[in-house]
Parts: structure tokens; C-alpha cells; sequence
């Protein structure tokens, strides 16, 4: 499909795979390369005097796996055919650190024009798409289609290119592979071993391919969006994973114009720019990914929570920002990749009326058989997102309690606890959270994820 680019002229550039000829004010090049000419509403026009900026994109050597040839009428970038300088990008990180979104994206798409193109999920990064529609510039989008979207998302894909007249790339997963993989492992493999395998045949080769044709790429990265692997996300940075056209290590930028924005923030500029969402917010989505593998968030989780739920908080990355993890990162022991001590020292749940249980601690109340007063208890590691998105409303249950006759109390069970809190205390997954009536031997565990106070006081007074 064309991507087309809006000037006041009403005189049209497009490609064709017919022979070159000029017809009623339409400039048609010939190339076996591109589409049929595309006379929708969404082909935008270019003035005469930029004509001689457009080039042909198969000027590049040919490169059947990238999303370039499928941008036909886009400008050609003012950019340098070089390697990217790493010092120099450090230095343009420093420099934008503290610019707005707006500012950013303006700088992006001055300095790459037609090499560099907005990846967009169908989620909240739609805010990237309003940005660049406002800085003016021509600009591009591509997408992965995995094949297990929502439907939801696949009809907020048409209302975006409806409303900003433009059309998205779709890069799609190579057939061959998802049979192989579907036949061998069935449909829902992802449930059994880790979502990995499915994650890079569906989307991180297709984007691969995709990035292959350019020289830097924009995503709607933020540094709140998970706690443990987004943290430093700089707003521009040498790609760690991937390769841009030119091949090898450093070859690829990556810009990040929301890494600095809050998820409140970001919604409340969609709000008042009246830019169209995705109709699964509404239904509690807030990161959305593949049908199989997302779902709504409930209050006190934390928005990656809604991402790969059956696994631990660590594997929170589908490998198309891997380059966020680092070796040092926590696993889920709570000690670091390297198998040195974790560097996250800070605690959470601090309280006066949250009691910090040691392990003599907790295994003392779990070996009493007639407490005095029932306990409540949060198995945790401090380090976890979904533990993190939990504090406030823990803290507050515990303030609420205080003299109530309910013990509110908190376990770290990472590290060298782990296994005795999953052997003996029911540990799953963090957070887990436990009530200890007065008159059981054996607690008993909260099933549900809605981890507000609410939820959790309807849990106690049931219990108690």
C-alpha cells in the first residue's frame, strides 16, 4: 500500500507499474516494484516545487524484506548516507532529555524524513500519530500484524487511517514459520513454555525485516510503563537489538518522544486533542498486545499486569524492546542474571501498621493454631512491578485495620524464601496474598486480582 504525504498543491506524484506518461496533471514513474497507482481519498498531493525531492525508493539496493517499498510517495530524507555516530546521539539525547513530545517527534522526523517511521500497536501510542500529525512533516507508520489481534484492534486500525488520512504498513509473520510452529506446538504453546517462541515468529522477525529499511524507527516506549525493564529509557538512543539499512551493530536509531510522560498525562492529551482509541480501553485494556495473551487490568494491578499474567513479572518484554533488559536485571528469584545480589535495596508496603514478618516470623504464625487475631499477609519481592501497583491500596488497608482486630502483615519471599514460600505458604506469582484466620491451622489464599481496598476488605470480612 502507498503512503501518501499532504501539501496545499493539488497536483499528485504517485508510481505505477505502467509505462512513464503525464495525464491531466498526474506524474506517473514506471517501476516493477510498485503498487497500481492509488487514487483513494487518503493520496495526498505534493507541490511541484518538492518534486525533485522525491526519489526512488528503489534507489536503495533492493531489500525484499523491508517496509520501504510499500512508502511510495513519501519525501526523501535529508540525511547523510553514513553509519550513525553514537556520540553524536548520546549528545542529541542529552540535548532532548527535557524537550516536550512534540519537540521531539519534530526533531525525528526532520532529521530521517522518509527513513524513519512510527511503530504503532493500536494502544495508547496513537498519541505518536497525533504528535507527528502536528508537527506538520510527512511521516510514516507500520504495524505487526500478528494474525491474533483483537478485533477491536483490527477496526482501530481503519478509524486511525481513516482519521488521519494516511495508510499504515503492515508487516505480517512468514507463513511458513507459524505453521511450523502451530503444527508442532499447537495454538496455544505460549500457555505451557513462555509466550518467546510465539512472540519472536509473530512479531520480532517481522519487525526485523521491517527495520532492515530504515535508518531509525519511533515507539511509544515510557519509563512508568514497567518498572523493572523501562526505567532509563532515554528518549533517543542507538538501537541495542536491532539493524537499520545500512547493516550492523549501531546502524539503527530509536526514538522515544513519551519516555519522559506519565500514562495520566498521555491520556489526558488524547482526551483533549478528541483523538480517536481503541475501544478495549473502555473494557479495562490498557497495554495491548495479542488476544491470546492480554486482558483487562483490575484496580491496584499494575497496566503490564494485562500482559502475559500466567508468567512472572520479569519475562514482561516480548523481545521487541528486549534491549531493555539487562544482564544485571533481577530473575525471578529476585537475584540478579549474573547471580550476584540484586541491586534493588529499597523496600515497599512501609508502614507502621504493615508488621514486617522475618522467616522465624512466618513460620511461626503459620504453625499457630489458635490465634489471637487473624492475620492478613502479602508475600512480595520488592523489585516486582505488580507488588509495586499494589502498595498504595495495601497501606491504606492496613491504616483502615489498625486496632480493628485484623494484623496486617508483609514476607519477602524472593531470593532464598522463594522456595520455602511456594512449598509451604502457596506462593505462585507476586504478589501473593494470604489470610490467617484465628482459629485454622492453614491460611488461605486470596484468589482473586482485584487488589484494591475494597476487594481486600469484602475478602477479610468474609473470612473473619
Amino acid at each position: 500500500m502507498a503512503l501518501a504525504v499532504t501539501s496545499s498543491s493539488s497536483t499528485s506524484i504517485a508510481f505505477s507499474s505502467s509505462n512513464s506518461r503525464t495525464e491531466q496533471g498526474v506524474l506517473q514513474l514506471s517501476s516493477s516494484n510498485f503498487q497500481p497507482l492509488d487514487r483513494s481519498p487518503a493520496a495526498l498531493n505534493l507541490s511541484l516545487n518538492r518534486s525533485a525531492a522525491v526519489k526512488r525508493l528503489n534507489a536503495e539496493p533492493k531489500r525484499n524484506d523491508s517496509i520501504v517499498p510499500s512508502a511510495a510517495t513519501t519525501f526523501a530524507p535529508d540525511v547523510v548516507d553514513k553509519a550513525v555516530e553514537v556520540e553524536d546521539i548520546e549528545k542529541l539525547a542529552k540535548n532532548l532529555e527535557n524537550a516536550s513530545p512534540l519537540e521531539i517527534m519534530d526533531k525525528a522526523l526532520e532529521k530521517y524524513g522518509n527513513d524513519i517511521a512510527i511503530a504503532f500497536s493500536g494502544a495508547e501510542d496513537v498519541a505518536l500519530i497525533e504528535y507527528a500529525h502536528l508537527t506538520g512533516r510527512p511521516f510514516r507508520v507500520f504495524s505487526l500484524d500478528t494474525g491474533r489481534l483483537n478485533p477491536e484492534t483490527y477496526k482501530f486500525f481503519d478509524t486511525v487511517e481513516k482519521h488521519y488520512g494516511i495508510h499504515i504498513e503492515y508487516m505480517f509473520p512468514d507463513a511458513v514459520e507459524v505453521q511450523a510452529l502451530v503444527r508442532t506446538k499447537g495454538l496455544f504453546s505460549f500457555y505451557e513454555d513462555g509466550h518467546q517462541e510465539c512472540c519472536r515468529v509473530r512479531k520480532v522477525r517481522p519487525l526485523r525485516r521491517a527495520l532492515k529499511g530504515l535508518r531509525a524507527w519511533i515507539t511509544g516506549q515510557r519509563k512508568d510503563q514497567s518498572p523493572g525493564t523501562r526505567s532509563e529509557v532515554p528518549v533517543v538512543q542507538v538501537d541495542p537489538v536491532f539493524e537499520g539499512m545500512d547493516g550492523g551493530s549501531g546502524s539503527l536509531v530509536k526514538w522515544n518522544p513519551v519516555a519522559n510522560v506519565a500514562g495520566n498525562d498521555i491520556w489526558n492529551f488524547l482526551r483533549t486533542m478528541d483523538v480517536p482509541v481503541n475501544s478495549l480501553h473502555a473494557q479495562g485494556y490498557v497495554s495491548i498486545g495479542c488476544e491470546p495473551c492480554t486482558r483487562s487490568v483490575l484496580p491496584g494491578q499494575h497496566e503490564r499486569e494485562g500482559r502475559w499474567w500466567w508468567e512472572d513479572a520479569k519475562a514482561k518484554e516480548c523481545g521487541l524492546h528486549k534491549g531493555n533488559l539487562k544482564e544485571e536485571n533481577v530473575n525471578g528469584n529476585g537475584a540478579a542474571a549474573n547471580g550476584k545480589e540484586s541491586s534493588v535495596k529499597a523496600d515497599i508496603f512501609e508502614s507502621q501498621n504493615v508488621v514486617n514478618l522475618s522467616r522465624p516470623g512466618i513460620e511461626n504464625l503459620v504453625k499457630m493454631e489458635d490465634r489471637k487475631e487473624p492475620w492478613m499477609v502479602v508475600l512480595y519481592a520488592p523489585w516486582c512491578p505488580f507488588c509495586q501497583a499494589m502498595e498504595a491500596s495495601y497501606v491504606e488497608l492496613a491504616d483502615k485495620l489498625a486496632g480493628n482486630g485484623v494484623k496486617v502483615g508483609k514476607f519477602r519471599a524472593d531470593g532464598d524464601q522463594k522456595a520455602y514460600a511456594q512449598q509451604e505458604l502457596q506462593l505462585g506469582s507476586f504478589p501473593t496474598i494470604l489470610f490467617f484466620p484465628k482459629h485454622a491451622s492453614r491460611p488461605i489464599k486470596y484468589q482473586s486480582e482485584k487488589r484494591d481496598v475494597e476487594s481486600l476488605m469484602a475478602f477479610i470480612n468474609a473470612l473473619r
